[in-house]
């Protein structure tokens, strides 16, 4: 498919990102429609507008007419490609969305309440504006479909397992992108045992064997794990049910949502740059509690691996957050890790010095062509 262009969506609540890539895979166009529901805009490659977006359908009929307005009509589109947060126990790899995918999809909305909807409401309006085109979906779960049982079960009683409360795993997209650009940019084959650091407002860990995940910090919800932006990460159950009985069911969801983490914290501050900017000693305590939680998760998953080749950052803070990534790669330090300060300062993509025992890089999150190369891939079964 030489002239094949794909459009990539990934919806939220109130946002949609896009971008359309070509047959080579080259991103050609790239922006994000912003507000929607209230003060809204549409950014195409930089370049913003003003535009009332009343719901999700007004919006991607708003990215249709800009991409037409650059000659990038409906017509002229070979698929499109949607980011769908949770794939639950079936859905396990990319994958055309067919009826009996969509209804798979909506099957996963009470484990992904805040997420799935959003990517059903953008494939719903696609096909009513462009019923012709076929739609892909890849999920952040399925890259975590390799873990063992041992490592996605909960110790409840197996009625309870089998409703889907168990251990999924998310930034699949992200750890599947790093796998496959690596060896690329590091000219080297991929190592047998790769820590991953998908390191943002929403950050996770992943253990990854072979090419595969064997373990990851998020579990049920990407609520798990690492000290985040505004989630609390890992919290005793107890602890959660005596915040239900104080606050209430939906009170307690708004407060380890979007109120714990480093915004809690802090004190009101969930950006790794404005902590870092802030003398207070409330900044200083979340950094701490970042990378503290960061590297005992860090210890846990290199357990799994039986050892450690290389590790990877990737992410808003692990591509650009120096001191940040200093502070984790010195509490790695016992495993033979040896950072080369400058590389880290000149924020090259090797950072490991001569003596290194443990490769380090860094490689740009590549999510969308991820997407974009799984829907591509589809498409000849599509055809």
């Amino acid at each position: 498919m030489a002239d094949a262009r794909v459009l990539i969506l990934n919806a939220g609540s109130s946002s949609i990102k896009f971008a359309v890539f070509d047959s080579a895979f080259e991103e050609q166009v790239q922006g994000l429609a912003d507000g929607i529901g209230g003060a809204s805009r549409l950014i195409v490659d930089g370049a913003e507008t003003e535009i009332p977006f009343i719901d999700h359908k007004a919006a991607l009929s708003a990215i249709l007419n800009a991409l037409a307005d650059r000659g990038i009509t409906a017509g002229s589109l070979t698929a499109i490609g949607h980011r769908v947060v949770h794939g639950g126990r079936n859905l396990t790899a990319p994958t055309r969305i067919t009826p009996e995918v969509r209804a798979e999809i909506a099957e996963c909305t009470p484990l992904a309440p805040l997420h799935n909807p959003h990517s059903l409401a953008a494939i719903d309006t696609m096909g009513e504006l462009a019923p012709d085109l076929p739609q892909f979906a890849s999920f952040d779960t399925s890259f975590h479909a390799t873990n063992p049982d041992v490592a996605t079960r909960y110790a409840i009683p197996r009625m309870i397992e089998t409703k889907g409360i168990r251990r999924y795993g998310f930034h699949g997209l992200s750890y599947a992108a790093l796998v496959r650009r690596l060896p690329d940019l590091s000219g080297d084959k991929l190592p047998a045992r790769l820590l991953a650091f998908h390191l943002g407002n929403g950050a996770s860990l992943c253990a990854i064997r072979g090419g595969q995940s064997i373990a990851t910090t998020m579990g049920y919800s990407p609520l798990d794990g690492l000290t985040m932006g505004t989630r609390s990460g890992g919290i005793d159950a107890n602890a959660v049910l005596r915040l239900v009985e104080d606050n209430g069911l939906e009170r307690t969801k708004a407060i380890l949502n979007h109120e714990s983490g480093l915004l809690g914290l802090s004190g009101g501050k969930s950006d790794m740059r404005k902590l870092m900017l802030d003398p207070s000693a409330d900044s200083a305590f979340a950094i701490d509690h970042f990378c503290y939680w960061t590297l005992r998760h860090a210890g846990s998953l290199i357990a799994a691996l039986e050892g450690i080749d290389a590790i990877a950052f990737t992410g808003g803070i692990g591509e650009n957050a120096t001191a940040i990534r200093a502070r984790i790669l010195r509490g790695l330090e016992w495993i033979g890790v040896r950072m080369d300060p400058d590389a880290n300062e000149a924020r090259q993509m090797a950072l490991h010095c001569q003596s290194s025992a443990v490769k380090i890089w860094v490689i740009p999150a590549d999510e969308e062509r991820q997407i974009a190369m799984d829907a591509l891939t589809l498409m000849p079964e599509a055809t």
